[in-house]
């Protein structure tokens, strides 16, 4: 993982040194910036390989970007890109797919060989995450990924919020170090985007495995939203995610594990963790706050978990503080 901040530069240095290093050598682009406003410049960047592809965060002061038709061929870079405002908004203009302004929490997709322009439309300034995903050996997805100028991800809305809860759940398996299966991961979401966009058929089996990763993710993100709730079941899922019941068993069968059974696993991991970090807090509200509407369900849970009760897992972590 690469990790870096302007803090490590004398206040002078920090801009010319992101306008060369980040933007023009790592990004391909030109970037530009009043004089008087580069001494206030602050930026911070990370990224990590994960499948193939890149996933990078920053945030960063505003600035205007430009990719030219002469950064792209000084820096040719035959990839598809998720860009993903997190914070903020910024407005595009790509040229063949006019102008646009992404808020905060949609994605937008590109190709990286069309040109464009971008800046931050509030004092947030830049505050974003980008894939990067190469096309080089995913052959089937690069003819309806070249040519495509940078969009807003919106034919379709429900397919979009699916594809955003899955990028949210390959980051975090990414940044927990879950290696196995990204190369897969990444392709899922190359054809989710482009099916979300409108741009590649769902009839192909691969399209309908990557149907399934993107489902399983917004599954996920429901779960973890409602992990509290001891109501939580299959059949609220369905109807979040307009799908069948049998569908959402079937999501589950790649793991080996119930929807059930993830669920509480889940619960257990929370409790563990609530345990270990708020001392002070009783064991039953924290079995209750996880989403155990029944003590003596959660203790049984636990004890066949971890082989010893909350309390004793509560001792053994303070004593090895």
């Amino acid at each position: 993982m690469i990790s870096w901040s302007t803090d490590e530069l004398r206040p002078h240095e920090r801009f010319d040194h992101w306008c060369e290093v980040r933007a023009r050598n790592l990004f391909g682009v030109t970037i530009s910036l009043a004089s008087e406003e580069r001494l206030s410049f602050r930026g911070r960047f990370a990224a990590i390989a994960a499948g193939g592809a890149t996933l990078s965060e920053m945030r960063a002061s505003a600035y205007r970007v430009a990719r030219s038709e002469a950064d792209i061929a000084r820096t040719p870079s035959d990839a598809l890109c998720l860009y993903e405002q997190v914070g903020g908004a910024s407005w595009f203009d790509s040229r063949g797919g006019g102008e646009f302004v992404i808020p905060a929490g949609r994605l937008a997709i590109s190709h990286t060989e069309r040109p464009y322009r971008t800046e931050p439309t509030t004092a947030r300034g830049f505050d974003l995450r980008i894939l990067k995903i190469p096309l080089a050996g995913r052959e089937d997805l690069a003819g309806p990924a070249r040519g495509l100028h940078s969009t807003l991800i919106a034919h379709d809305p429900r397919l979009a919020a699916v594809l955003s809860a899955a990028f949210s759940h390959f980051r975090m398996a990414a940044a927990e170090g879950a290696g196995e299966g990204a190369g897969l991961a990444v392709d899922h979401l190359a054809r989710l985007a482009l099916m979300a966009h409108g741009r590649l058929g769902r009839g192909a089996p691969e399209s309908r495995a990557a149907l399934r990763y993107g489902f399983f993710g917004a599954a996920h993100a429901i779960m973890m939203r409602d992990l509290r709730r001891p109501d939580l079941s299959p059949q609220r899922i369905a109807g979040e995610l307009g799908i069948s019941l049998r569908q959402v068993h079937l999501l589950f069968e790649p793991t080996g594990l119930s929807f059930s059974r993830t669920v509480l696993g889940l619960r257990l991991a929370e409790a563990r963790r609530m345990l270990t970090e708020r001392p002070a807090r009783p064991v039953t509200e924290i079995a209750f706050d996880c989403g155990f509407d029944s003590l003596s369900t959660f203790y049984r849970a636990f004890r066949q978990a971890h082989g010893m009760t909350a309390t004793d897992m509560r001792v053994a972590a303070a004593l090895s503080a």
